[in-house]
């Protein structure tokens, strides 16, 4: 029997990579009309090289931009990335189709709902709280508390334990499968895979369930737990 849903935030929950995407080209933007000489393709290939060496949550990217190409910071050029960037963050960061109606539905199953999430933990409340759901969840793990990363399965025993439920009373759901599917199921949790947040193609997911849309995690709990739909089941318009 299902007890409670883990969710993975980024590219599960909200589409994180389109937020990302808008954000650094208003960003770079930003740079540019500040005084920044430089075409922005080469400027969007020097902010992606720190990105790739540093990692997407890296929080002083622009910083880091402006020391290696003048040696100094200036604060008029940094200010309009950063500004820039957060308007473009809070426009784009939005939830996939769906996801109100099926946390809400979830909750009225009794389904307890937490949250297992590799970025750090200002970053994921932050995403949270822009998004409306820091009150929904009854469990949030994020890197820092745990100071591992999926598929270790500290943040997975760590989100049961919150959530005071076994590994096989759980499902997770995640869009990378070499973390999300393969870290719960290690611990025997049931397993979902994201497949409408995908950004590595893949082919073979190796979980339980693969969804296109979050509505069908009713469908799998109902089945699961062998209730009804209700009402004759959710429709997706």
């Amino acid at each position: 029997m299902i007890q409670g849903i883990v969710f993975d935030l980024d590219n599960t929950l909200t589409d994180f990579m389109k937020m990302k995407e808008a954000a650094i080209q208003a960003a770079i933007d930003g740079m540019i009309d500040a005084g920044f000489r430089l075409p922005r393709e080469q400027l969007r290939e020097r902010v992606d090289a720190i990105y790739r060496e540093q990692g997407l949550e890296f929080q002083r990217v622009f910083d880091e931009l402006l020391q290696r190409e003048f040696g100094e910071v200036d604060p008029k050029i940094l200010a309009s990335g950063i500004v820039a960037y957060r308007r473009a963050r809070e426009s784009a960061l939005v939830l996939y189709p769906h996801a109100q109606m099926t946390l809400l539905e979830l909750t009225k199953r009794g389904i307890k709902l937490g949250v297992v999430s590799d970025a750090p933990r200002l970053q994921v409340w932050m995403r949270l709280c822009a998004l409306g759901l820091q009150h929904v969840f009854d469990a949030v793990v994020t890197f820092d508390d745990t100071g591992e990363r999926k598929p270790a399965p500290a943040p997975f025993r760590e989100v049961l334990r919150r959530l005071g439920i076994d590994p096989a009373e759980a499902l997770m759901i995640g869009d990378w499968a070499e973390r999300d599917v393969v870290g719960a199921k290690s611990l025997g949790m049931r397993t979902a895979f994201a497949r409408y947040g995908d950004t590595f193609d893949t082919k073979v997911s190796g979980a339980d369930h693969d969804v296109d849309d979050l509505l069908e995690l009713l469908r799998i709990v109902d089945e699961v737990n062998g209730a009804p739909p209700a009402h004759g089941g959710i429709r997706r318009d």
